[in-house]
């Protein structure tokens, strides 16, 4: 093993002791809280503005957007951005407008610490078939999300020590696993928070400095660069015809996924006040700007600086091959840690809603319904390791496609199953309980099947059928089901008209 390497491990294991440090503190500060199910899967709605802000992101921007996002545009050019602008598009509408209301109506819900729990309590329904619709999908598509994060560790590890990728991607797995397990929401929102800042830093630093280097007298590429004709130019087949027009409304189309995903809704679900919710928002919107920016500037200046040495299928490793080419090893090695902690913050918030919805919406309505709060927190924990497990053989799967087409699976599933029921549910008082049904149901299928069988075919990508198949099925079956009763109305109103700083 070589002195290189040792640093890098080091770095390394600096950092994974660091983040298992804050699940061991929250765990035995979590057995001297009384605020049991809400404390561990909500953090007793008491987060900072801050670390809601940065938690929020860094589960959004797992590691495609250290190799998956940089590695499209570093190979194909420009005509990927729109992803970047779909996403910046969704997360400034979602903070704006679904976070602040969201987060009212989930407190006039019954104090409502799930989303599928915040759905059925809006309605003032007694029947749980809603809240298990929601747990089977949640299962369902946090384990394809959640093997993304996996996978990426096994990427990093096999490239930076020459680790069977495998192997790293079990250790992967108990590391997240161990310390989502003892700390519960407080230690994933801590954990993120820190991981959102070391995202940040390796983001920006990376391009500033290799621009330094390439501006070195004697900088030599490290391999030949090759420009195609239309790198540069933001329609990827350079002329205004379908491929063009299907891949900008596919990168916008990101952007629907904010409305609908769980691990991200319940961040503003957490936050202590109003006042911390405006910092939360300003932090929020500023961070996920950088950070999208930078992935792209990462991209166009490895392009320059790499030249052409990773071809397709290898070009998730640019941001791996820059680092290790321009800082010293302990230094790189902290910022490769960066790749680690986008998977890890991803997985873990994953994982903690996954076991909310399962404990909360299905184990103790159907399985048992006078369920102690220390057996929720047990079941919660089951299925953590339940999901961890399935997640795994996804990752080690020979039919695995990779990190980017994981998490688009996962980020249309989420989007279009749950965006147009929570859209409605904030901001149209004539949504049915039948209705807010269907438009999942609807959604998800829909979804699925242009999955299966369109999205090669058309180019689109499929979170947009699925997302107006499902807002087109919750209009229509609300319209068509008895109107919501003047308690539900009313309710809706005095959220719709609350000021900001009422609490």
């Amino acid at each position: 093993m070589t002195s290189n390497e040792i640093q890098e491990i080091i770095a390394f294991a600096i950092y994974l002791v660091f983040v298992l440090g804050i699940g061991f503190y929250f765990f035995f500060k979590g057995l001297k809280s009384k605020d049991g199910e809400k404390g561990y899967f909500l953090g007793g709605r008491n987060m900072n503005g801050f670390v809601a802000a940065l938690s929020a992101g860094a589960s959004d921007m797992s590691a495609w957007v250290l190799m998956g996002l940089p590695g499209s545009i570093y190979l194909y050019g420009m005509g990927q951005v729109w992803i970047s602008v779909g996403l910046l598009l969704g997360t400034i509408a979602a903070w704006i407008f679904v976070a602040p209301r969201l987060r009212r109506y989930s407190i006039k819900a019954k104090d409502s610490i799930t989303i599928p729990q915040y759905l059925t309590n809006r309605f003032k329904s007694s029947s749980p078939v809603l809240q298990v619709i929601c747990a089977v999908i949640f299962m369902i598509v946090y384990c394809v999300y959640s093997a993304s994060s996996i996978y990426a560790c096994g990427v990093l590890f096999n490239t930076v020590f020459g680790w069977n990728e495998i192997v790293a991607m079990v250790g992967a797995t108990v590391i997240i696993l161990l310390y989502t397990f003892l700390g519960g929401f407080n230690a994933v929102c801590w954990t993120d928070f820190f991981q959102g800042l070391l995202m940040l830093g390796a983001l920006m630093a990376a391009p500033i400095v290799a621009l330094f280097v390439m501006n070195a007298s004697g900088f030599e590429p490290v391999a030949e660069v090759v420009t195609g004709a239309n790198y540069y130019n933001l329609l990827s087949s350079g002329q205004f015809d379908w491929k063009s027009i299907s891949d900008i409304l596919s990168g916008l189309g990101w952007g629907l996924g904010y409305m609908g995903m769980p691990h991200i809704l319940i961040r503003y679900m957490s936050i202590r006040s109003e006042k911390e919710m405006k910092k939360s928002r300003v932090v929020g919107i500023l961070w996920t700007t950088l950070i999208l920016a930078m992935a792209s500037v990462v991209a166009l200046v490895a392009h320059e600086f790499l030249g052409g040495a990773l071809e397709e299928g290898s070009q998730k490793l640019v941001f791996i091959m820059m680092v290790r080419n321009i800082f010293p090893a302990l230094l790189g090695g902290l910022f490769l840690a960066a790749i680690l902690a986008a998977s890890m913050s991803t997985a873990d918030s994953q994982l903690l809603a996954a076991s909310s919805a399962f404990a909360s919406d299905f184990y103790k309505p159907v399985i048992h319904k006078k369920a102690s709060d220390k057996e929720m927190l047990w079941a919660g924990r089951g299925v953590v390791a339940l999901i961890s497990g399935i997640a795994l053989l996804i990752a080690v799967s020979p039919e695995c496609k990779g990190i980017m087409d994981l998490v688009e699976c996962a980020w249309a599933g989420f989007g279009s199953s749950f965006g147009p029921v929570i859209l409605l549910s904030l901001f149209w008082k004539r949504l049915t309980y039948k209705g807010a049904i269907a438009g999942i149901v609807a959604g998800f299928a829909v979804d699925a099947v242009w999955y299966v069988f369109l999205s090669g075919t058309t180019g689109l990508y499929e979170i947009i059928p699925g997302f107006f198949a499902g807002l087109i099925a919750a209009v229509v079956v609300s319209l068509i089901d008895k109107a919501p009763s003047q308690d539900i109305i009313d309710s809706f109103e005095e959220v719709k008209n609350m000021k900001a700083d009422e609490e």
